[in-house]
C-alpha cells in the first residue's frame, strides 16, 4: 500500500482547503472512528465533544491564527463543520486527558542517531507511530509562502503534520505521555499546534522554544533534531519540561516519563501494561548493538517483534476488545542530511518504507538552544 501524497501551497487557509478536498473520504473515515471512540472509550457524547472543540478552537484562534485558518480551510474543503474539524485537531487533549485519569496510553517507539553513530555520517531519526487501527493518514508536502518546504506525516483532517522534516534541516518525532495532572480545559497551545509550528521553524532553538515556553494542557514528548548534528529530547509535563541529548551518539524514547521525579509528575498506574518500558529497553539495545547504524539496520529495528504483540513493531492483541486495538499505523525514518522521509503504510514487518524527498533542501547553520 502507498500513503496518499498531498501537495499543498499558498496561505494556511488555502493549504487547509487543498488538504480537505484531497482527503475528503479519509477525513470522513477518521471522523467516524474518532466520534465513535469519543463516545465508547471516553464517554463523551457528540454534543459534549463538539462543545469542548469549539471552546478550544477559540483559544487556538488567539494562539495560532495560521493554524485556525488551516482548520477553516480543511472544513471548507472537506464539507465538515469547523467544530467537527476542530475536534479532530484537539483529539490529543481529549484522549490524553482521559488516559491520564485511567491508564498509560499505548504509543510510539522513537530514536535518533547522530552522524558519528551512523554508517554514512548522516543525522537519522525515526519511529513507529502506534495508534488506533483504521485511522487514515497522508503525507503532506507543503510549500510555504516564505520558501520553506515541509514534508510530514499527518492524520487526514489534522492540519500541518506531526512527524516530519523541513528544508532547513529540522526534523520532529513525537511520543504520547500521560500524567495525572493533564487537563484539556486549561486550553494552552495544543499538541498538534506545537507540531505545526515546530515543522515551520528554521532552527533547533526556535523549535525548542515552541515546546518549552509557557504551560501545556497535557503531557507529551518531542524529539527535535537539525542537520548537521544536533538532537534534543524534550519531555513535557503540564507545568515543566526536561531536555536531554544523545548518549554515545544515540537516544530512544517511548511512552513513559524517563524523568518523572525531576519533572514533578505522577503517571497513571502501569503495572498491567509495562510495554513502554520493554520497548524502550529493546530499542536502546538494538541501537547499541548495531553501530555504526545504516538505514537497513534502523528499518530492521523498527520491525522487531520481541514481546509481540506489544513489541516495537506493534500489533493488535486479539484478546483485547476492539476499542483497545492499536498497531503501528506508520513507520518513519528521516535522513536530515539528505532531506528524505521513508514511511511504511502499516506495520513495517508487512509493508516496505516508501521514499519521499524535499526538492529544495537547504539545511541551515545550527543555532544553539
Amino acid at each position: 500500500m502507498t500513503i496518499p501524497l498531498v501537495q499543498l501551497s499558498g496561505s494556511p487557509y488555502e493549504q487547509g482547503r487543498q488538504h480537505g478536498e484531497a482527503l475528503r473520504g479519509a477525513i470522513a473515515t477518521n471522523m467516524a472512528i474518532y466520534f465513535d471512540r469519543f463516545d465508547r472509550e471516553l464517554h463523551l457524547s457528540r454534543a459534549e465533544t463538539l462543545r469542548r472543540a469549539v471552546i478550544y478552537a477559540g483559544a487556538i484562534a488567539e494562539q495560532s491564527p495560521s493554524y485556525a485558518a488551516g482548520m477553516r480551510g480543511v472544513a471548507e474543503g472537506s464539507g465538515f463543520s469547523y467544530a467537527e474539524i476542530a475536534a479532530l485537531n484537539v483529539r490529543y487533549e481529549l484522549f490524553y486527558h482521559q488516559f491520564g485519569v485511567n491508564a498509560l496510553a499505548e504509543g510510539c517507539t522513537a530514536f535518533a542517531v547522530l552522524p558519528e553513530a551512523s554508517a554514512d555520517g548522516h543525522l537519522l531519526i525515526g519511529e513507529n507511530w502506534d495508534w488506533v487501527v483504521g485511522v487514515r493518514v497522508a503525507v503532506l508536502h507543503s510549500h510555504e509562502p516564505d520558501g520553506l518546504e515541509i514534508l510530514s506525516f499527518s492524520e487526514a483532517g489534522i492540519v500541518g503534520g506531526k512527524i516530519g522534516l523541513n528544508s532547513a534541516g529540522v526534523g520532529l518525532l513525537i511520543n504520547g505521555l500521560t500524567s495525572t495532572d493533564d487537563d484539556w480545559a486549561r486550553l494552552y497551545s495544543p499538541f498538534h499546534v506545537r507540531c505545526y509550528e515546530i515543522l515551520r521553524s528554521r532552527s533547533l532553538a526556535a523549535a525548542a522554544r515552541i515546546v518549552t515556553e509557557g504551560h501545556r494542557s497535557c503531557s507529551g514528548n518531542f524529539i527535535i533534531a537539525q542537520a548537521p548534528g544536533q538532537v534534543l529530547n524534550i519531555e513535557t509535563a503540564p507545568r515543566a519540561t526536561r531536555a536531554t541529548g544523545c548518549v554515545g551518539g544515540c537516544l530512544a524514547h517511548s511512552n513513559h516519563f524517563v524523568y518523572p521525579v525531576a519533572l514533578g509528575v505522577s503517571e497513571p498506574p502501569v503495572e498491567k501494561i509495562p510495554h513502554s518500558y520493554d520497548r524502550l529497553r529493546r530499542m536502546t539495545e538494538l541501537l547499541d548493538r548495531r553501530r555504526p547504524l545504516a538505514l537497513d539496520d534502523l528499518q530492521e529495528a523498527l520491525r522487531d517483534h520481541r514481546g509481540h504483540p506489544y513489541s516495537i513493531c506493534f500489533h493488535i492483541d486479539p484478546a483485547e476488545p476492539s476499542e483497545a486495538h492499536y498497531e503501528s499505523v506508520i513507520s518513519a525514518i528521516m535522513d536530515l542530511h539528505a532531506g528524505t522521509l521513508y514511511l511504511s503504510d502499516g506495520p513495517p514487518c508487512e509493508n516496505h518504507h516508501e521514499r519521499y524527498a524535499i526538492t529544495n533542501f537547504r539545511p541551515q547553520t545550527i543555532l544553539s538552544c
